[in-house]
């Protein structure tokens, strides 16, 4: 692109081609001949690169421009972040999670959009986290890479026992890249942090709000290679107060199934958002149908460890959408499955208006304020004494 103001007119043009006609035709031609040379071999190179491994980076590239064209229609680009990827990690991929090439003669399938968790790689893993010890609760934390301060907070709270109930407890955090310009200064913060706490895995989509179904499906791509021997897994936000001794109790319980179960607060006929001011706004492109299946509301919701890999699987014929939680029930549905209220409803709260001692020691879940209000209310419930 050029300085718009620097461009000739029309007189300009002319001058331009009086002047040319003082110049030798030779060196015109040889001008000309070696630009066909280069051009030449410039798509020389296009077709080889796109022949070979670097093939899947291409068109996942691809993909992506095409997916970011719904929200580009609909909304204002600088209010709202769309879907991306990170053209190019700075780190080498893990081999297990490659990208697999279609045949030449065949065109890209919906394997190959833009929430499917395997075109993407983790940059940094924790794959032996559930071979030393089996888990009976993985606990999986999406979080922003630069969200210290929230880990830090899980991990001084519910994130800190690995034992409950003589059952095994695992907290991992999710994190994508950051996306700035700053990219390699943070990813070395996130590998000092996971040298000493050895708990984050870093996959390379952009992480963003509008990435959250990317980041979900990455989880469970990451649950379905490395911890399928989990009895069961919860999907929690970063901002979330979790009763955790409340949480292995219910799912003690003899009725809790294991196998094809998600339970947590249940959102039933929900519209579509069609407003475009909203951050849940969802153009008809993406979503046609008016209201969503049946869901678990996104601030945490539980499932037992067969359902990661089918909703990878099923997740190739669903057209993805930027609600992370309405998509899980979208893909809950295409199985021909349905959420599961939970034992006690009461037990799934949204906000709180104040803190209660004996109302939070009854709980699953509240979404909190902040890290600090994390801590505070932990702090206050497992002082000495009764809470009620």
């Amino acid at each position: 692109m050029g300085d718009h103001g620097s461009r000739p007119g029309v007189n300009g043009l002319k001058r331009l081609e009086v002047e040319s006609l003082h110049f030798p035709k030779k060196p015109i031609f040889n001008r000309r001949f070696l630009f066909l040379v280069l051009l030449c071999f410039g798509l020389c190179i296009l077709c080889y690169t796109m022949s070979n491994n670097s093939f899947s980076w291409w068109e996942g590239f691809q993909l992506n421009i095409q997916y970011e064209k719904f929200l580009n229609r609909s909304r204002d680009v600088h209010l709202h972040p769309v879907y991306r990827v990170h053209p190019k990690p700075s780190v080498i991929p893990n081999e297990t999670h490659a990208t697999t090439k279609p045949p030449p003669t065949t065109p890209p399938g919906p394997q190959y959009h833009v929430a499917y968790p395997r075109n993407y790689h983790f940059i940094m893993d924790q794959a032996d986290a559930c071979k030393n010890a089996t888990p009976f609760l993985v606990l999986m934390v999406p979080v922003a890479p630069h969200n210290v301060e929230a880990r830090n907070a899980i991990r001084q709270t519910w994130g800190k026992a690995e034992v409950v109930q003589g059952e095994v407890v695992l907290t991992l955090f999710m994190l994508g890249l950051s996306g700035q310009a700053d990219i390699e200064k943070q990813q070395e913060k996130i590998q000092h942090e996971n040298m000493e706490h050895q708990d984050l895995i870093l996959s390379d989509f952009i992480d963003s709000y509008l990435n959250l179904t990317i980041k979900t499906m990455v989880i469970m791509d990451w649950l379905a290679t490395h911890c399928n021997n989990a009895a069961y897994a919860m999907k929690i936000d970063s901002d979330m107060f979790l009763n955790i001794d409340n949480l292995v109790t219910m799912l003690k319980k003899p009725n809790i199934p294991k196998i094809n179960y998600l339970t947590g607060m249940l959102m039933w006929n929900r519209p579509v958002v069609r407003s475009k001011n909203s951050k849940w706004y969802v153009p008809e492109e993406m979503y046609p149908d008016s209201n969503y299946p049946t869901y678990t509301l996104g601030m945490g919701y539980i499932f037992s460890t067969d359902l990661p890999e089918r909703f990878v699987q099923i997740s190739k014929s669903i057209k993805p959408f930027n609600i992370e939680d309405a998509y899980i029930g979208m893909c809950m549905k295409k199985l021909g499955l349905h959420p599961s209220s939970p034992p006690d409803p009461s037990q799934f709260k949204a906000y709180n208006r104040q803190y209660n001692r004996c109302e939070f020691s009854k709980v699953i879940t509240y979404i909190l304020g902040s890290s600090k209000q994390l801590v505070d209310y932990w702090t206050d419930l497992k002082k000495p004494g009764q809470p009620c």
